[in-house]
């Protein structure tokens, strides 16, 4: 499938412009797929029949603008998800840094903190979280509240416990939770290492030196040339030969930044930076 950006005379233009302009969300460079899926969800969701009354509604609705960029953002993720990734995070990549007197972990596309929260876990059981700081960034404003709260239902505490205990969890995943009510809360020496900010891949710079970063399922939204931002951002944050972790199924095969990174464990996406 092609993976193309809109041009300027598109009919989604004046979407994108809109939400760059207002948002300071810039989706011009996501693959059109993305953008059309998107775009539908927010017709559906306001009530909207056509692309051009989408236009006009969210040029004059501030509301309708946030449901469009939430739209073209929303994520879905779980605590752990794929846990032989996290395994390998457990196994591998902890080890290694355990080597450094302080740790950075960047967590690009973040969205409700799920997998902040999982890599926070795996930190604290290897003895590492109190020298360790996540960053977990994202452009949903929404999201990134749920995130710093780190508050989720607790209903999802089921799923969360069978991914915690696939993913090589050593005690039970309720030694770093609470429930209040309906509520799951992360404990409070948790939440202190999980730094949630709005940051863009689209748009933004790199972070300062970090140690790792993971950024899964965000990369496939993108088309070409906005994939290899995110990739030469990821390639100045990270230190010599520190850990990039992908999605299943993404690859770094037909980036111009391929060659700066080397397989670490291949099966789980997981590299180190030249």
């Amino acid at each position: 499938m092609t993976t193309t950006t809109a041009p300027i005379d598109d009919p989604l233009a004046p979407l994108l412009a809109e939400l760059l302009e207002r948002k300071h969300c810039d989706f011009r460079g996501y693959a059109r797929p993305s953008l059309e899926r998107g775009v539908e969800r927010a017709r559906a969701a306001l009530g909207v029949a056509s692309v051009d009354e989408l236009a006009a509604l969210v040029c004059r609705d501030p509301a309708a603008l946030t449901t469009m960029a939430r739209a073209l953002t929303t994520s879905v993720s779980e605590l752990f998800r794929d846990p032989s990734y996290f395994r390998a995070w457990r196994d591998e990549v902890m080890p290694l840094l355990a080597t450094y007197p302080s740790i950075r972990v960047w967590v690009a596309g973040c969205g409700a903190g799920e997998e902040a929260y999982s890599i926070a876990v795996i930190l604290a059981e290897a003895g590492l979280l109190d020298r360790a700081l996540v960053y977990a960034t994202d452009i949903d404003e929404h999201a990134l509240a749920v995130a710093a709260s780190g508050a989720y239902p607790a209903e999802r505490l089921p799923a969360f416990e069978r991914n915690y205990r696939a993913a090589g969890g050593r005690a039970r995943l309720s030694d770093h939770v609470r429930i209040d009510g309906a509520t799951l809360h992360f404990d409070a020496h948790l939440r202190a290492r999980v730094s949630c900010s709005e940051h863009s891949l689209s748009t933004d710079g790199a972070f300062a030196e970090v140690h790792a970063v993971s950024c899964r399922n965000v990369l496939i939204y993108f088309a070409r040339e906005l994939r290899d931002r995110a990739l030469a951002l990821f390639l100045d944050a990270l230190c010599p030969r520190g850990v990039l972790g992908l999605g299943a199924t993404e690859s770094l095969a037909l980036s111009e930044h391929g060659g700066r990174f080397h397989p670490f464990v291949a099966a789980e996406r997981l590299y180190r930076r030249a």
